[in-house]
Formats: structure tokens, sequence, C-alpha cells
């Protein structure tokens, strides 16, 4: 019997949460999902509380990952480091609260979830995401099945050579961060299923969660305006994964739903 991933793109504001509260089990039976993972590190707009990351479990999400917003919202360093479902970027610096990577048993697969922060266009500081997860691969090969990684990065290239680097070795590798869904999903010759980016969850008619009135008027040169999140559209975006008995990925199917 096939294992069936859902993967969500970057949960932005109350567009996204509400979305995905309204939706996500019906989702789930409609796509026979056994598993759940979701970027979540923008769900207040800019961060993630405890509460909000409550809100995601209880809407059906299996494992929240995160990125460089992580940390944004204070109250939320003491819930990574209780909250053994929700993940920060393993590649960051050593003492950075909560864990960079979990282990989730289905039941019949045990997954392990892994957080990768890209270092091309982002703020300097993490390791490198290529040789940490070398580590993590070596160290949890005997307690995992099969491994699934969200890489959020900015560049694309730095995602397309973290496919190549983990084909064979991974189930499923997805990037997070732009809030832009790529359409370039492909399974890798020895298994990987691969998409550059999942796109976003939260409203669809906005730059990118913003209202797009306020964007316009900052790129027209408005230095004093004040970005708003926008509600209008609604949407959920992200990509199935369906991968064999073998935890090889088979197909690799974009959802958008409005």
């Amino acid at each position: 019997m096939a294992l069936k991933i859902l993967a969500l793109g970057d949960v932005c504001g109350s567009a996204g949460l509400d979305h995905i509260s309204r939706k996500l089990w019906g989702l789930r039976r409609l796509y026979g999902a056994d598993f759940v993972v979701a970027n979540g590190e923008n769900a207040s707009g800019n961060g993630i509380t405890p509460s909000q990351a409550r809100e995601l479990f209880d809407s059906g999400v299996d494992v929240i990952t995160l990125g460089n917003h992580a940390l944004h919202r204070r109250e939320i360093v003491s819930f990574l480091d209780d909250e053994p479902h929700i993940v920060r970027p393993a590649n960051w610096p050593v003492g950075a609260p909560g864990m960079g990577y979990t282990i989730y048993d289905t039941g019949r697969f045990r997954i392990c979830v892994v957080n990768l922060i890209g270092r091309v266009d982002l703020p300097p500081g993490p390791a490198n995401p290529f040789d940490v997860i070398d580590q993590i691969l070596e160290k949890q090969k005997d307690r995992a099945d099969l491994f699934v990684v969200d890489f959020h990065a900015e560049a694309t290239s730095e995602k397309n050579a973290m496919a190549y680097h983990l084909d064979g070795r991974a189930a499923v590798l997805f990037g997070t961060h732009t809030h832009v869904q790529t359409a370039d999903e492909r399974v890798f010759p020895s298994g990987l299923g691969y998409i550059t980016d999942l796109g976003m969850t939260g409203a669809a008619d906005s730059v990118i969660g913003v209202q797009w009135e306020k964007s316009l008027a900052f790129f027209r040169g408005d230095m004093l305006v004040r970005f708003e999140e926008s509600r209008r559209r609604p949407r959920i975006q992200g990509a199935l994964f369906t991968l064999s008995d073998q935890g090889k990925c088979e197909s690799v199917e974009r959802i958008s739903v409005e």
C-alpha cells in the first residue's frame, strides 16, 4: 500500500490558518494523505505563536517546519523545546532552541522530517546545509524508514543542488520561503520526490501574503507604508507525494485549493 505525504506551503497569517482549519481534514480524506507537514513560520504574519501551532495540529497537520522567521515571536521559544513535532532549521547555530528534525511514526513508516535553511541571499549564520543533512542522515538512518526535508531557501539553484545531493537518500525534498509555487515537480532517478517551492497557504489576492496596495505603494517609493496581511481569496498550496512500500517516491502532484 502506497504512503501519501501532503506537504503545505508557508502558512501566512489568519487567512492561511483559517483556511487550513476549514479545509485540511477534508483534503486529507480527498487525497488519502497518511501524513501532513506544513511550514508554519508565517502563521502570525511574521513568526508563529504556540496557540497558532496548536491550531495547525488540531486542523490536521502532523509536523510543523519553520524558517528564518521562526523566533520572531518570543513566546515560541520554550514551546520549541517542549513540542517534539515542530522543528526549526537544523543548521542553525549550536544552542538554538528546539530541534532541527523529528521522527513521526505513522504506524507503517517512521518518517524523519528535517528542516534546513539556505545560505544564499539570507542572513549569515547557519552552517552548511549540505554538511548538516549528511550528518543527520548518518545519525538517524537506523531510527527512520525514510526522510522528508523542508529546505527553506531563497535561491532556486541552492534547492536544485540539494535535490541532486539527496536523490537516493531521502524520499521527499520540497522548498519553502518564496511563497510562489513552482511548476517543476518531478521524481529523480533514484526515487526522490521534489518541488522547488510549495507556494503559500494564505491570500491568493496579495503580494506574497501582504495587501497588494501596500506592497505596490512601497515599491513606488512610499517609505512609510505599513504592510498589512491580506485575507482575500484564501488558498492552500502544496504538493502530494506518493511513495512506494520501499519508501521511494513514485509521483508528485501540485495542489492549489481555494
